[in-house]
């Protein structure tokens, strides 16, 4: 599957010399790439991230080739851009559970005390819920994170996701 033809002439142009045609791709795909960014990266980085991964595709625009939709293209640098931004921070392996919020601290006190009692979390809780997966995930290495995300929570196939962050599928 090829770029679609109108990707394809903007690309040309922009390769041609006209960078400011790269604002079209901009515009196109800016809510697809802040929503990939979104689900993989504190709120915070969320513009940061999304800036990098159109700096990143413009810079990259020559290695394109149009053998594949943009839309695609666009989404791998997007993933891999998230992946480097745990790589930096990936710096500490440790994480201390006093780190989370009280109120998150003692959901998990709460939660343990009361799973065999058939606990369950309602909409109050989901604030802890996400922040817990937060703490969980900053303890895996960038890949196995990114692996996490992509396979469990975004639903792509190990092939996919093995195409994503350019590793072997046994990998």
């Amino acid at each position: 599957m090829k770029g679609t033809d109108e990707d394809v002439m903007v690309v040309e142009r922009v390769l041609e010399g006209d960078t400011n045609s790269f604002e079209i791709l901009l515009r196109k795909y800016q809510d697809n790439v802040a929503g990939i960014v979104a689900a993989k990266v504190p709120f915070q980085s969320i513009p940061e991230v999304t800036h990098d991964v159109f700096v990143r595709a413009y810079k990259s625009l020559a290695g394109y080739g149009c053998r594949e939709p943009f839309g695609h293209w666009l989404r791998t640098i997007a993933v891999r851009t998230c992946h480097d931004f745990w790589r930096v921070r990936y710096r500490n392996h440790e994480t201390p559970i006093s780190t989370l919020s009280e109120g998150t601290r003692n959901w998990l006190e709460n939660y343990q005390a009361n799973e065999s009692a058939g606990f369950s979390r309602d909409n109050a809780d989901r604030l802890e819920v996400r922040e817990l997966l937060e703490w969980a995930l900053d303890k895996l290495t960038p890949e196995d994170r990114m692996i996490i995300l992509l396979v469990y929570f975004d639903g792509y196939s190990v092939r996919e996701t093995a195409g994503f962050l350019d590793l072997s599928t046994a990998n």
